[in-house]
């Protein structure tokens, strides 16, 4: 499997940077069980209060205003399972792979191979020569204009913020991850295996006893919203005005983890639902940092890491950014192309 990258020299010196925050890799197992329990309890319980409702008959209204909530917790339920990914949130290995197959089955995500394709993606973000797995479908403008007509079309057609963040998360989480990709080894596909399983009982037992259209009018806009919410978090961690793009023989680890991936500044709130992935430029520095002790990384480090934080209502402009200019070095509209 494809190793996670740990950046360690830029221009053959060790940044003070890394050793400032790399005493904050050490997992904390009473925080880590407290982040389970403040979230996997209200996740349950607003399951049961969304089938209650639907039993009483009450507005679906309301069962989707508890779904909006839910989602939430699922993508900080997500967050676990990416910190398992990098075998930070616990210290036990068994632990992580065991919270992390927990975690992989209520979000539709098999552990092995999506951390087989993340893992691939640490390695290789901002590259230009190493682009195509783990990552946004992001083309040159050069390439875009030297491209097939249909190779346009459907690059245009994925670019479009409906089908990004809509029919995009829609089908990766429910289709795309029901089966094994290429470069999957026996570990990868048994995953997929173990969650499809997993996912069928669930469904299984569902259908017989509250009824697979109840399980269905609550899970579907769950996953739908949480799917939504966290494929624009993978976009705006990587797609944003001013981001680190190269080719491999200049590419620098260090710049394209500070100046390749956001400061997504979030309010505290939506930064709890999301588990302090925003502070994403710190994740990439030391993926091995637990996202409970990302926000104590970033107080040590912003001193002497100056990064523009990237705010809402900023990032919502880089949905018109779609391809990336090598001669001006930044993201473009295709009308800039």
């Amino acid at each position: 499997m494809t190793g996670f990258l740990v950046p360690q020299k830029v221009n053959g010196t060790k940044p003070e940077l890394l050793q400032t925050i790399r005493k904050y890799e050490r997992p904390d197992r009473l925080r880590a069980l407290w982040q389970l329990a403040n979230t996997f309890i209200p996740y349950l319980v607003l399951c049961i209060l969304m089938y209650f409702s639907y039993k009483a008959g009450y507005s679906y209204w309301i069962i989707l205003g508890l779904a909006i909530v839910a989602a939430g917790l699922l993508v900080r339920i997500f967050i676990f399972f990416h910190d398992c990914a990098h075998q930070s949130f616990f210290a036990s290995r068994k632990a992580n792979t065991v919270l992390g197959y927990l975690c992989g089955v209520l979000t539709f995500t098999p552990y092995e191979e999506w951390r087989r394709s993340h893992g691939w993606h640490h390695n290789t973000f901002g590259d230009l020569d190493r682009r195509g797995e783990g990552d946004v479908w992001t083309l040159t403008a050069q390439e875009f204009r030297t491209a097939s007509k249909s190779k346009r079309f459907w690059y245009r057609f994925f670019r479009n913020p409906f089908v990004l963040l809509c029919l995009g998360p829609a089908y990766l989480f429910l289709v795309s991850y029901r089966y094994p990709h290429k470069g999957s080894k026996r570990r990868q596909n048994n995953s997929v295996i173990i969650t499809n399983v997993a996912i069928a009982t669930i469904i299984i037992v569902a259908s017989l006893t509250i009824g697979f259209k109840a399980y269905a009018l609550i899970q579907f806009p769950v996953i739908f919203f949480a799917g939504v919410i966290g494929v624009w978090l993978f976009y705006i961690q990587h797609q944003f005005e001013g981001v680190y793009w190269s080719r491999h023989d200049q590419w620098d680890p260090i710049m394209a983890s500070i100046h390749g991936s956001s400061y997504y500044k979030l309010p505290k709130v939506i930064q709890w639902f999301t588990g302090n992935i925003g502070l994403h430029h710190i994740h990439h520095l030391r993926s091995r940092i637990p996202n409970y002790n990302l926000p104590r990384a970033y107080n040590d480090t912003k001193d002497f890491l100056v990064v523009e934080p990237l705010t809402i209502r900023k990032s919502i402009t880089c949905l018109r950014l779609k391809l990336w200019d090598e001669k001006r070095q930044k993201l473009v509209g295709f009308k800039s192309a």
